[in-house]
């Protein structure tokens, strides 16, 4: 490895939730290592909010984010560790050929043979989510994508994708290649027998999606085992996407699970 990979990356300068009077928008960071913590400490928050959301599953679940500096590089959560008490000092930071450059833990190879896909041939997907939660795995076996029967699911109203040739745990490279080829230029990707991927320009919108698309998959079963859901028209749905679905508001969304979990459990910081 070159010199300048981030073996010694200082962790101890946070950067806290923070608004503008009046508005709620990203504060720009100053430097790559600004934003490298930030997102940190987003990424140690996510997994904090998955155990408290119930999609821990032992060994199971991963959330990534593309170091900031170092492009072929991404920060995964270690193997055995639960979601509740990972912290930033557990987290691993990988290269495209899934050595650990830091952390002393090791790599769960799932993790590594999904993200590692994704990060390579989506660029703009700088984090990515996957987790066997209960209603996602449950309406992954059902082989279709979220009806717009919500404003809540119109927001991945042509943003779904199926990867639908389950092959077992994702050990092989070549399994998380297909699983990326399927997702192609989507936001998330229904993986089927298996549960839910979703991704992000950061690790708030990755989060946040893969939170709410849970919940509109309990919405759609509920609803579905009712009765026959009423559609929102096609246009309307696109509507209600620009307007709900959009980069900025979906990382706004992440913002008050933040400050919660910020409140709650601030180690996660450590």
């Amino acid at each position: 490895m070159s010199s300048t990979t981030p073996k010694n990356i200082d962790r101890t300068q946070g950067i806290l939730p923070q608004k503008e009077k009046g508005s709620l928008q990203p504060i720009p960071c100053k430097a790559v290592e600004e934003e490298r913590r930030m997102q940190l400490e987003r990424l140690a928050a996510g997994f904090r909010l998955f155990a408290l959301y119930g999609f821990d599953e032992g060994l199971a679940g991963h959330i990534t984010y593309r170091d900031p500096e170092f492009k072929d590089h991404f920060w995964v959560n270690p193997l055995g560790v639960n979601f509740a008490q990972i912290c930033i000092s557990d987290l691993l930071l990988v290269n495209e050929g899934g050595s650990i450059i830091q952390g002393e833990r090791p790599l769960n190879p799932a993790a590594f043979s999904i993200h590692s896909a994704i990060h390579k041939a989506r660029p703009d997907a700088n984090s990515a989510a996957h987790a066997h939660s209960i209603y996602g795995r449950s309406f992954s076996s059902l082989g279709k994508m979220l009806d717009p029967i919500t404003q809540d699911s119109a927001v991945f109203f042509e943003e779904q994708a199926i990867y639908d040739n389950y092959g077992g745990v994702a050990f092989d490279v070549e399994e998380g290649n297909s699983i990326a080829e399927a997702l192609g230029d989507k936001k998330t990707v229904i993986l089927q027998n298996h549960g839910l991927l979703t991704t992000g320009t950061n690790v708030d919108t990755a989060v946040w999606l893969f939170i709410s698309m849970d919940k509109c998959c309990q919405s759609q079963l509920l609803a579905e085992a009712a009765g026959e859901p009423t559609l929102i028209p096609d246009e309307i749905a696109l509507h209600a996407k620009a307007q709900a679905g959009s980069d900025l508001v979906l990382w706004a969304s992440f913002q008050p699970l933040y400050d919660l979990i910020y409140k709650m459990q601030p180690d996660f910081l450590d």
